[in-house]
């Protein structure tokens, strides 16, 4: 059974505060990136229905800074499934308090589904409906063919 990109998209807000900031008072990048796997691992389980762990992170690109008490949105979808993976891309906002966003950074993690054993175990399908979700399908396996 094929699932829709749609069906596990996942949203996750922060407001930054002084502990999330590092020693030049922008968003620590470590921190940028426990959310990122959050995110990223609540995508893969609503998609697979299972546990899941996080096996690669192969592309994160921090594009800008973000500050304290701005509003951080992170935005997560599946991009591609292989028989027990799933690439998921997180991209993150700073939101503005008009709602306007400008990108932050751009993540690809892999994530794997698990069993009750810790063992791989398969994953549906996935459906695109768009040419921008084919697309982003063919990407994601350049980026699988190239880490192989």
């Amino acid at each position: 059974m094929n699932k829709k990109v749609s069906e596990s998209y996942t949203e996750q807000v922060q407001v930054l505060t002084q502990s999330n900031l590092n020693g030049y008072s922008r968003l620590f990048g470590g921190q940028l990136m426990a959310w990122i796997d959050v995110v990223a691992a609540v995508v893969a389980r609503r998609h697979s229905n299972r546990n899941v762990t996080t096996v690669c992170v192969s592309e994160l690109v921090f594009k800008a800074p973000a500050y304290a008490n701005d509003t951080i949105l992170l935005c997560g979808h599946i991009v591609w499934v292989g028989r027990t993976s799933m690439e998921i891309c997180v991209k993150t906002y700073v939101e503005n308090l008009d709602g306007t966003r400008r990108l932050i950074n751009t993540a690809y993690v892999t994530m794997v589904a698990i069993d009750e054993n810790e063992t791989p175990c398969p994953v549906p399908g996935l459906e695109l409906e768009t040419e921008e979700q084919q697309r982003e399908w063919d990407e994601a396996a350049e980026r699988r063919r190239r880490r192989r």
